[in-house]
């Protein structure tokens, strides 16, 4: 089981916490820390859920992948109470380690289960330890299901209030919680964990299999850093040394971490770019070996070629994985006006910054695709304008085809990372035009010639102003229509043609909406997936959805083609299929309330 764990949890674990180390760019530079607290549901219910106790070998595992030095974790396990907890500890040593790793050997399962006593103490182990320039995050491992002890007279509402306290609270201080559920028994009450995740900014995931918990681990801190992992080699040993090469991409690289699982020791061998043989473990090169893994840490690596040596037990599979750590932040130059109006182009520039210095090294810039993405806020669209990156930025423009107020915001990325800058907000509303009449010209002086004419005159003026009211409480309409919001949330999933591999349940809050959205953008806007355009949703009435568009696209609902071109009502509960033309795809939406 264990061997199922360290391929994607190594690729996760080594993104929280680098190293302090040198870099090319800057002295100084150093990523974020994080402040990570493991709740874990330690209740009976679990045996059946994860009756090898994956999850305890899957944050040991965590825990073992973090820097050496300024992370902090601490531990939660709750059943009706706290079961047993360890404030956040700072790991300052390969003891601090082993001291958070025994403390979960030692966990003890307990009758009952409380959801709000966990949740609550997480957040006060947040509360109490977490250092301001930290990231702070929970991540929760529970079956969602309360089974509260009747003998004590706790209530299922009172165990509610407090729940939606303790969420408050987190909502409040910005501590995201990824929830992951474990539905090995059927029984996962999905919704309770779904909640607690989109109410804090988090993510929530569920699985038939505690084996699946290295990967979605690996899901929720790749995202979390904005890291990717990158597959180098999957090998089969034949009892000799066996080459591999794992090219390390710019100078801009604080730490290239690359983990070699196998079910059989194995022995490495390392050489730089220039073929010089390097130490294993060295000042620059750190080893971390168990029964079913090694992990090598390259400290800020030289750019290019390395060669790594694998000689494992014949006919044993030997799978390596990369995991490049950065000092990068992605920023947009705010436009030099906030103000516009419609017709107008607005040039929009982005730089990398290491360490707070303007990265100017053009290659890692023609390294990465970058897009500019414009949110038109009235209109609740948002445009994708690739960027040039020939030089050291990331530099293009856009029209302004509304006189609306929008969002600008740039994403670059490259097989092993991605950065988005922050939103930059700019209008193109114009101000209200000058009153007519209020100038000083003096009234006309001239007598009415007829009174019959002055009548006809003032129902002509009485009508006009009816019209222009009519007229304003058709826009008045238009435009309520156009910013009405949604409910629920929609449940996305993507199977890939070509593995047979589906992605894990993502639920989707759609009360961010007004007026109308893409499946693109429910997507975040993955290139790959572009084609997702096509298909636009509008808010239909009684809460329904009303999905229109598709041209291209394959559509089904409970098996059957479905005719989006004239609009799709889609009701909760309802599950619809699209498959995709341009990438081997399908994607799987339920539609929720």
């Amino acid at each position: 089981m264990l061997q199922r764990i360290v391929p994607l949890l190594l690729a996760v674990a080594l993104l929280i916490g680098p190293f302090a180390a040198r870099t090319a760019l800057a002295a100084s530079a150093a990523p974020a820390r994080i402040d990570a607290v493991l709740l874990l549901d330690v209740s009976k219910s679990m045996n059946t859920s994860d009756k090898n106790n994956l999850a305890g070998e899957a944050m040991k595992m965590f825990i073992d992948m973090l820097s050496t030095q300024g992370d902090k974790v601490g531990v939660v396990a709750y059943t009706d109470k706290v079961q047993r907890e360890k404030a956040l500890l700072e790991i300052n040593s390969a003891a601090d380690k082993e001291d958070l790793k025994d403390f979960i050997d030692g966990l003890d399962r307990g009758a009952y289960t409380d959801i709000a006593v966990g949740m609550e103490e997480a957040v006060k182990v947040l509360e109490n330890g977490s250092d301001p320039s930290h990231e702070p995050m929970i991540v929760m491992l529970a079956d969602g299901n309360n089974d509260l002890d009747e003998s004590s007279g706790r209530t299922q509402s009172e165990s509610d209030q407090e729940l939606k306290a303790a969420v408050e609270a987190a909502k409040q201080k910005g501590y995201p919680v990824y929830t992951i559920g474990l539905n090995a028994d059927g029984k996962l009450n999905k919704q309770i964990l779904a909640d607690l995740s989109s109410q804090t900014g988090g993510k929530a995931f569920v699985t038939d299999s505690a084996d699946d918990l290295p990967q979605i681990l690996s899901e929720i801190f790749a995202s979390h850093l904005k890291l990717k992992v990158v597959p180098v080699q999957s090998i089969t040993a034949n009892g000799s040394f066996q080459d591999v090469t794992v090219n390390v991409p710019n100078s801009s690289v604080l730490e290239a971490n690359i983990s070699i699982m196998s079910a059989q020791p194995v022995t490495v061998k390392l050489s730089d770019p220039a073929g010089k043989e390097v130490a294993i473990p060295s000042d620059e090169v750190l080893l971390s070996k168990s029964s079913t893994y090694s992990l090598i840490k390259l400290l800020s690596p030289e750019q290019g070629d390395w060669k790594l040596q694998v000689k494992g037990v014949s006919k044993d599979k030997i799978d390596i994985n990369l995991v490049f750590n950065y000092d990068l932040e992605l920023k947009i130059d705010t436009p030099a006006s906030a103000a516009y109006k419609k017709g107008d182009t607005v040039d929009v520039l982005s730089h990398l910054y290491a360490s707070g210095t303007q990265v100017t090294l053009s290659d890692l810039y023609q390294d990465m695709n970058a897009v500019l993405l414009v949110t038109d806020v009235d209109a609740g669209t948002t445009e994708e304008i690739p960027l040039d990156n020939s030089g050291a930025e990331f530099k293009g423009s856009f029209e302004i085809k509304e006189s609306h107020d929008y969002e600008l915001k740039v994403r670059a990325e490259e097989s092993s990372f991605y950065r988005e800058s922050d939103i930059v907000k700019i209008s193109a509303k114009t101000g209200a035009a000058p009153t007519a009449g209020t100038g000083g010209s003096a009234p006309s002086q001239e007598p009415l010639q007829d009174e019959g004419k002055s009548s006809g005159l003032l129902y002509y003026i009485i009508g006009g102003i009816i019209l222009l009211v009519a007229a304003g409480v058709a826009l008045w309409l238009l435009r309520k229509k156009s910013t009405r919001g949604f409910v629920g949330q929609i449940v996305v999933e993507v199977l890939d043609g070509n593995t047979g591999e589906k992605t894990y349940p993502q639920y989707k809050r759609l009360s961010g909406f007004r007026g109308k959205f893409t499946l693109h953008q429910l997507l975040q806007l993955a290139p790959e997936l572009k084609e997702t355009e096509k298909l636009v949703f509008t808010p239909g009435k009684g809460d329904r959805l009303l999905l229109k568009g598709g041209e291209g696209l394959a559509v089904e609902r409970s098996g059957r083609a479905a005719d989006v071109s004239r609009g799709l009502e889609l009701k909760s509960g309802d599950r619809i299929t699209v498959t995709l033309q341009a990438v081997d795809k399908s994607i799987m939406l339920e539609y929720l309330i």
